[in-house]
């Protein structure tokens, strides 16, 4: 179905309380914790399909876990690095500062069309070093292990079916 599979390491956001229209400013008291998430994305058929539905919803795509970690444990989730690798190779490592968006405003935006609800999760971007960017791209095989580290939630990892 891909020939293009790759990985995403990312902070997900799990959702406590029921919100809709949340400003910035209060969004964060929104969150419950936080957790492990690899947005794995078949980037060809994100390509051929110009959007993201199929491309990232295959079988055995988001591994997500093991812990959840409660946001008074993590504190300021922009201070974590993250870091992933494939097959022991380091591919990712950045902190969550660098993200395109700040948590509390993916949280605000999301929360303008969708109620929120308990339980929700929100995945909130990969730093540089998925495999489409580099050069030449390096995808994920069958048997490859992707191994993801947040600093203080813990590590996923999961290997390619």
């Amino acid at each position: 179905m891909t020939s293009e599979l790759d990985y995403e390491g990312e902070l997900a956001v799990i959702i406590g309380k029921e919100v809709t229209n949340i400003s910035e400013a209060e969004a964060l008291n929104a969150i419950f914790g936080y957790t492990i998430l690899n947005d794995v994305t078949a980037r060809d058929l994100q390509v051929k399909h110009k959007q993201f539905y199929l491309a990232k919803s295959l079988d055995g795509s988001c591994p997500i876990g093991p812990y959840v970690v409660t946001k008074d444990e993590v504190g300021d989730p922009s201070a974590l690095r993250i870091q992933t690798w494939v097959n022991g190779e380091k591919r990712q490592d950045g902190t969550l500062d660098q993200l395109i968006f700040p948590i509390a405003m993916i949280i605000s935006e999301l929360s303008k069309g969708h109620t929120l609800m308990p339980g929700d999760v929100i995945a909130t971007g990969t730093p540089d070093g998925v495999g489409k960017a580099m050069k030449p791209p390096r995808f994920l095989n069958e048997g490859d292990t992707v191994t993801i580290t947040i600093e203080g939630i813990g590590t996923l990892e999961n290997q390619v079916m």
